[in-house]
C-alpha cells in the first residue's frame, strides 16, 4: 500500500498495524536519508576521497531500508497471531490448556518480531556513524534526523518486546530476549555517541 493508505490504518481502529509496525518505516526512514546523504556526497566532486566509502554506504542503506520494509509484515502477523490466538475458546480445561500452549507461542513470536527490528535499528546507527563520517557538511542535519529516527525505531521496537516480557511465562525466553536487548542497546549507544561526535564536531 502507499504511504497514505498505511496512516490511514495505522489510524483506525485495527490493532495492526501498530506500534511495532510504525517502528520499522521510522527505521526505514533512517536509512533512506542515509542514502541519500551518500548519493548526494558521491556527486561533490570536492568529497571524493569519500566516493568509495560513500558507494558502499548506498548499497547498504539501499539494503537496510529493504529490510525493514521486509520486516513489517512480519511483525503485523506476529501481533495478529497473538490477537487470534487470544480469541481461541476456552470453555474446557483442555481447550484452556490449548489456548495457553498457543498464546504462549505467539507471544515470542511476537517478541521476536520487534527484536529483529532492534537489531535492524543498531544497523541503522552504525550506518549513521558511517554517514557522518562522509563530512558532508551541508547535509550533517540530514544525517542528525536519521539518528533520531534510529533512535525512536530502536525505542519503539524496545517497547514492543518489552510489552510482550509481561505475559510470557518461559522466564528462560524472555532471560535470552532481555540479554540479546540488551546488547543490541549497547552497541547502538556507541554508535550514537560516534555519530553524534561528528555532529558536535561540524557545528562547532
Amino acid at each position: 500500500m502507499d504511504f497514505e493508505a498505511y496512516l490511514d490504518q495505522l489510524a483506525s481502529a485495527h490493532p495492526t498495524p501498530g506500534g511495532g509496525s510504525a517502528a520499522t518505516l521510522v527505521g526505514a526512514l533512517a536509512a533512506a536519508l542515509c542514502a541519500m546523504v551518500a548519493r548526494i556526497t558521491l556527486a561533490t566532486p570536492k568529497l571524493a576521497l569519500h566516493h568509495e566509502q560513500a558507494s558502499a554506504i548506498v548499497e547498504d542503506a539501499d539494503d537496510l531500508r529493504r529490510r525493514f520494509l521486509e520486516l513489517r509484515p512480519l511483525d503485523e502477523a506476529a501481533f495478529g497471531s497473538v490477537i487470534a490466538a487470544q480469541a481461541l475458546p476456552r470453555a474446557t480445561d483442555a481447550e484452556a490448556a490449548a489456548r495457553r500452549e498457543h498464546l504462549q507461542r505467539t507471544l515470542v513470536g511476537a517478541a521476536e518480531a520487534p527484536l529483529e527490528a532492534a537489531r535492524l535499528a543498531c544497523d541503522a546507527f552504525a550506518l549513521t556513524a558511517r554517514t557522518a563520517e562522509l563530512h558532508n557538511a551541508n547535509l550533517m542535519s540530514d544525517v542528525d534526523c536519521a539518528l533520531h529516527f534510529a533512535r525512536a525505531a530502536f525505542d519503539a521496537s524496545s517497547t514492543n518486546v518489552e510489552v510482550n516480557h509481561r505475559y510470557i511465562t518461559d522466564a528462560v525466553t524472555v532471560t535470552q530476549q532481555r540479554d540479546r536487548l540488551a546488547a543490541l542497546a549497547r552497541a547502538a549507544r556507541e554508535f550514537e555517541s560516534r555519530t553524534a561526535a561528528v555532529i558536535v564536531g561540524r557545528r562547532s
